[in-house]
């Protein structure tokens, strides 16, 4: 089984901020180097873990993982398992960017009620973040306002009543 680290942060109830207090969704975004979006799932050596609310976001944590497929799509030839135990450490999240993800493991991420998102090109971790923060602040596509629902970040929508 691959071995894998998480650094996860934790802070003093004085060192809360107010961010702690607001409905946040939780981001996993797949990087090589912590300070881009530049990987594909598979390929991910770290995924960087977000909390993000309407006015900003907190690094909750870092998953780290020794061994991981190539940048192809190669998986390995011992029959090894490599994608679920990145979906299983990515449990509580409910977005996931990523450069690539192939049907298989979108269906795994999907089934872990995580929501994958696919970006064209590489681009800095703040730019992701932003951009989430300024869809939560806005109005979200449909998708999105199912995912904020589901983490609680938004108020489900009344019952319409029979008239």
């Amino acid at each position: 089984m691959p071995a894998i680290r998480r650094l996860r942060l934790i802070e003093s109830e004085d060192d809360v901020s107010g961010l702690a207090s607001e409905p946040a969704i939780r981001v996993a975004i797949a990087t090589q180097d912590m300070k881009r979006l530049n990987a594909h799932f598979g390929s991910a050596k770290k995924f960087a873990i977000y909390d993000v609310s309407k006015t900003g976001w907190n690094l909750v944590e870092t998953v780290a993982f020794d061994v991981v497929s190539d940048e192809q799509g190669m998986h390995a030839a011992d029959g090894e398992d490599r994608i679920t135990p990145k979906v299983k450490a990515l449990a509580g999240c409910h977005l996931l960017f990523c450069l690539a993800i192939g049907g298989p493991s979108a269906a795994k991420v999907v089934g872990a009620k995580i929501h994958p998102i696919k970006v064209p090109e590489p681009q800095p971790l703040d730019a992701v973040l932003e951009r989430t923060r300024i869809m939560l602040n806005g109005t979200p596509p449909p998708w999105l306002r199912k995912v904020l629902v589901e983490a609680g970040a938004a108020p489900a929508k009344p019952p319409f009543a029979d008239d």
